[in-house]
């Protein structure tokens, strides 16, 4: 009787395998496995944690850097001929970690400075040896048209974290950085900016804050005595999206009365995380003296003049 069962036992199970395998077949294309992906987690064989990571890998494998890197006129650079005072500011405004060092145009690139080279430089007595040219690191150069699980590899194999994007004349378009690849397939990663879990709003002066995109609009109004309606939109991410038309991508501003909000965080999704300012009052009348008004800043105009008008400003 044992013997019958062991026996049977295994004859039984690839009966089933071979008979689900008819029903179910393999899948065909990437949409029949994406499907059969989510199948699975709705039959609790993958969490969700799982099931968006697989899915963020098959699309990093389809997209382009031109489809996530920052934009030319949104990079935070610095000019080779910055003094050492005037480059802390350019820092501690943007909270980056690296930074493109050009020669007179974004268009010349000369290498990467890292914040973390100008420690030395607050040692007793070389501050005046200070010259941005000999702590450059070699800058990366790739084409807008590179993909993107092929950059992961090559940022890997290199120990490269970013990356200067130029376009098919050999001009400069953008740049990319390794978290911008890898938030593709994990979702948003945690760095200076990012808030802790259990509150929306991080407050760094005054007039700037860090806001979770999911902040409740009630939780807004409530912290800054704002009066947006919540009748639409639930989140302050939704807010943002709506008066852009569109899902923003990082680095994109715009003013909703009197606050100015900055995309620090999204993907091609969603808002993660909005940098908020107050605008000025004489700003703020230009409205229409209405604290629902957008003035919303043409695109062209934020390509040639936003980043440049910020670092002109943090110089003087």
């Amino acid at each position: 009787m044992n013997e019958g069962r062991s026996s049977n036992g295994p004859t039984h199970r690839s009966w089933l395998e071979r008979l689900s395998h008819v029903l179910l077949g393999e899948p065909k294309d990437r949409e029949q496995l994406i499907e059969l992906l989510r199948d699975a987690q709705q039959r609790r064989l993958l969490d969700s944690d799982a099931l968006a990571m697989i899915e963020g890998v098959m699309q990093v494998s389809e997209m382009q850097v031109r489809d996530i890197m920052v934009p030319r006129a949104q990079m935070v650079v610095i000019e080779h001929d910055t003094g050492l005072q005037d480059i802390l500011p350019i820092i501690t405004e943007s909270e980056h970690s690296r930074f493109p060092v050009i020669v007179e145009s974004r268009d010349e690139v000369i290498g990467i400075l890292l914040a973390k080279d100008l420690l030395g430089y607050f040692v007793p007595g070389r501050h005046s040896a200070f010259n941005v040219r000999d702590i450059l690191r070699p800058a990366v150069f790739i084409p807008e048209g590179k993909r993107l699980n092929v950059l992961l590899k090559e940022f890997r194999a290199n120990r490269n974290h970013m990356a200067i994007v130029v376009d098919e004349y050999g001009g400069v378009a953008g740049l990319v950085t390794i978290e911008d690849v890898l938030e593709q397939i994990v979702g948003e990663i945690e760095d200076e900016h990012d808030i802790d879990e259990e509150s929306f709003i991080k407050k760094h002066s005054e007039s700037n804050y860090t806001v979770k995109a999911l902040t409740p609009i009630e939780d807004f109004n409530n912290y800054f005595g704002s009066d947006f309606s919540d009748a639409e939109f639930d989140t302050i991410g939704g807010l943002v999206v709506h008066s852009f038309s569109r899902v923003p991508r990082r680095g994109e501003s715009l003013t909703i009365g009197r606050f100015r909000f900055k995309v620090l965080h999204a993907d091609n999704r969603r808002v993660h995380l909005l940098q908020v300012s107050m605008v000025a009052r004489e700003d703020e009348s230009e409205s229409r003296g209405d604290k629902s008004a957008l003035v919303r800043e043409d695109e062209s105009e934020l390509s040639s003049t936003a980043s440049e008008a910020e670092h002109y400003s943090e110089r003087k």
